[in-house]
């Protein structure tokens, strides 16, 4: 971490500031130490309310990774960095230099850009303020006796071990190699800088965070969808289980949130405008039956031009709408069946296969919504089924529970419903036909990434592309990862390599 960091203690709630060097300290340390935090927490657990609140809005605020650049804002700019990154998001258009350097490949090569520092500072962020909860509740190993203690430990391991699982990911070249060095290992608020550990304790130490919060979560019923409860837990788990490279227990997992999770599958009219501005759009949580974690956003959270929605949703004013134009790869959208309903989720706006079929404000008026209260997506339960057939599919086996996961998905999308093709795919017909579902259904949304890291792809860009057309890349390949910010060499002295 950061000596700014280490000198910083959270209280009662995370507070975000624009200044790329700097925490706001929210009580003097001198008249309050932890030891008493933990002390009053242990009496009233209700105290760390804020401090786990402040994790959540932490996701999806402005200047999140600690800059002020409208790049900036959490969970939904690490989304459009990672789709770009995975081949499937091509910057099609640029104006104002947004993404730019992201789409040429300039930042993942140089460690003196932002766009590094960005990602290290934000999710250590959420790995700091957890710490600063579980350190409250009695440190990792404790298991409160108190439930509203237990659902705030939960809570905050799931955010520790998420934090962890995107870092593990975005921040090695090769996370299959347990054995390299890759990352500092933080369990506590107070350890001061620390060297790097493997990557296999790095998986140890997320997959340990996430399984507790699983169980620590039975029973939690959360407020709203910001919140983490037991399912989310589980699907971020999933993830886990995946990027270690245990498959099975991905994919079990995965079905037990599509088996046992109040969720169903979105619908074709959530999926796609069809006339209706009021259904789809990804817009409103409480319409999208599969939303299993994000935030309902209101005109108080005071989101505008930096957000995700100004940068993908051409009804939106901000960069979308002006020129620089996030699209997907032609080539990945030549690869739909002429009858997916998600052929429709793209039309031409300035070029062609632009978005504003899937994301878009219920208004439709180009450049029309200046306060941001379309809402954000963090998790649905389509990423559940493709991740229990992928996993699936990795066992000859179980190929035929793969099948059934994949046709329960397709079956929303064709619009004949027709899915006997499927009967037909084993072992690579199967898995590639997974991998393709999976890059088209989540297409804007991250997850391409995370897939191609766990499956050691290599990615080839289409004809659409700005910067470096028809080049492949291969999963491990240094312009695909992001390099330990200079910001973090240069204040931990027991860090001092590249990953």
């Amino acid at each position: 971490m950061k000596k700014t960091i280490k000198l910083t203690v959270f209280s009662l709630g995370l507070l975000l500031v624009g200044c790329k060097d700097e925490f706001l300290e929210t009580f003097p340390t001198s008249q309050i130490s932890a030891e008493t935090i933990a002390e009053a927490s242990a009496l009233n657990p209700g105290l760390q309310s804020a401090t786990v609140a402040g994790i959540y809005a932490t996701m999806y605020s402005p200047g999140a990774g600690g800059t002020s650049n409208h790049e900036d804002f959490g969970q939904k700019s690490t989304d459009i960095k990672t789709d770009i990154l995975s081949g499937d998001m091509a910057l099609a258009r640029k104006a104002y230099s947004r993404w730019a350097s992201m789409s040429e490949l300039q930042t993942t090569v140089d460690f003196t850009l932002d766009h590094n520092y960005r990602e290290w500072r934000y999710f250590y962020k959420i790995v700091f303020a957890a710490n600063n909860v579980i350190d409250a509740l009695g440190g990792t190993e404790t298991v409160p006796d108190n439930p509203d203690a237990l659902a705030f430990m939960g809570q905050a391991l799931a955010a520790r071990g998420y934090a962890y699982l995107y870092l593990s990911q975005l921040f090695v070249n090769d996370p299959s190699n347990t054995s390299q060095d890759a990352l500092p290992i933080y369990i506590n608020a107070q350890t001061p800088n620390v060297a790097k550990s493997s990557l296999g304790d790095v998986y140890a130490l997320m997959i340990d965070d996430l399984e507790r919060a699983v169980d620590y979560l039975d029973g939690f019923s959360r407020g709203d969808k910001s919140q983490i409860d037991q399912w989310v837990a589980r699907g971020i788990l999933a993830y886990a289980y995946g990027a270690a490279g245990n498959f099975s227990a991905m994919a079990t997992t995965a079905q037990a949130v599509v088996d046992g999770g109040p969720f169903s599958l979105m619908t074709p009219s959530q999926i796609v405008y069809d006339g209706d501005p009021n259904q789809g759009g990804f817009n409103d949580l409480s319409a999208m039956t599969g939303s299993m974690w994000g935030v309902d956003l209101t005109a108080d959270q005071g989101i505008g031009l930096i957000s995700f929605w100004g940068q993908m949703d051409i009804f939106s004013y901000s960069y979308q709408w002006a020129g620089n134009i996030k699209a997907i790869d032609d080539s990945l959208y030549s690869q739909m069946a002429s009858n997916d309903i998600r052929r429709g989720q793209f039309g031409s706006y300035i070029v062609p296969n632009v978005p504003f079929n899937k994301f878009y404000h219920s208004g439709r008026t180009t450049g029309g919504q200046r306060q941001v209260t379309t809402d954000l997506l963090y998790m649905r339960v389509g990423e559940m089924y493709l991740l229990a057939a992928e996993g699936y599919a990795e066992n000859s086996a179980t190929e035929a529970q793969a099948r059934t996961m994949l046709k329960s998905l397709m079956a929303q999308r064709l619009s004949d419903g027709d899915t006997a093709y499927i009967d037909a795919l084993t072992g690579a017909a199967l898995q590639a036909e997974i991998k393709l579902q999976s890059r088209l259904e989540l297409w804007g949304e991250g997850k391409s990434y995370l897939r191609m890291k766990r499956q050691r792809e290599t990615i080839t860009r289409g004809s659409n592309w700005l910067d470096f057309p028809g080049t492949s890349y291969q999963y491990d390949d240094e312009k695909l990862t992001f390099e330990i910010p200079e910001a973090e060499l240069r204040d931990n002295p027991l860090i001092n390599d590249q990953n």
